[in-house]
């Protein structure tokens, strides 16, 4: 059964009071931490039911699935009476291999799993190929977990430079996921830990101006990657119970 329209507004709005007061003391705009919905659990009604209720930035992690939903959505937008309220930008939030990289670039908007210099070299090859600039996250295993992709703490300021050389490439920030056991604040080290590299990034300037945002927090940490500075959440259960 799908999730009304209701129901997100509702979860959304629980999930803003959540981060508010984290934003108050680090004296950011809420505004500032936005929502990437991540779809693999809900069916096409559902969807369209964000859509209806603002929620415009949607993501998957597997690539077969964001491509064949991507195609189903944007033929919906077309039958649409009334327009939305932003352009649907889908975000690539899992781990893919390069043989799916070309079905893939037509329909993405964003890609947080960046995680080696062969997968980015691919991606900007292909999209070289298509004329088109791809914002892309580096995604880092900050747990050290054998079973989580990413590239390692130590690797990540200077893949983070080689990232930049790639001319379709815009590295926007840096990407995470908290330990697989341990509850929400086991995850705080890792975010902690991002946030850590993300400032020694800036400070020297990688990236430039574009080189914004922390990606991490998902449906049962969310809170705790607020407090450690995330920018970007990718939401599911939370946004659908």
């Amino acid at each position: 059964m799908a999730v009304t329209k209701g129901k997100i507004l509702s979860n959304i709005s629980r999930i803003r009071d959540d981060g508010a007061d984290a934003c108050a003391r680090d004296r950011r705009n809420q505004a500032s931490v936005s929502i990437d919905a991540v779809t693999k659990s809900v069916d096409v009604e559902t969807i369209k039911n964000l859509l209806d209720a603002g929620v415009t930035d949607l993501a998957e992690n597997r690539a077969k699935e964001l491509v064949d939903r991507a195609e189903a959505i944007a033929g919906y937008v077309q039958r649409r009476r009334t327009p939305l309220d932003g352009d649907v930008r889908w975000h690539m939030v899992g781990t893919f291999q390069r043989n799916k990289v070309r079905k893939l670039l037509p329909v993405i908007s964003v890609i947080h799993s960046i995680d080696s210099l062969r997968l980015a070299e691919e991606v900007n090859t292909r999209a070289e190929a298509i004329e088109k600039a791809v914002p892309v996250f580096l995604q880092v295993n900050c747990t050290g977990e054998d079973q989580k992709s990413g590239c390692a703490v130590g690797a990540a300021v200077h893949l983070s430079e080689l990232i930049c050389t790639l001319r379709q490439l815009r590295l926007v920030g840096l990407m995470t996921m908290g330990p697989t056991r341990g509850g929400a604040e086991a995850a705080r080290p890792a975010f902690v830990r991002l946030r850590e590299i993300f400032e020694e990034i800036r400070r020297e300037k990688i990236g430039g101006d574009a080189f914004k945002h922390l990606s991490m927090g998902m449906s049962n940490d969310y809170r705790i990657a607020v407090e450690e500075g995330a920018t970007m959440l990718r939401l599911g259960r939370v946004l659908f119970a």
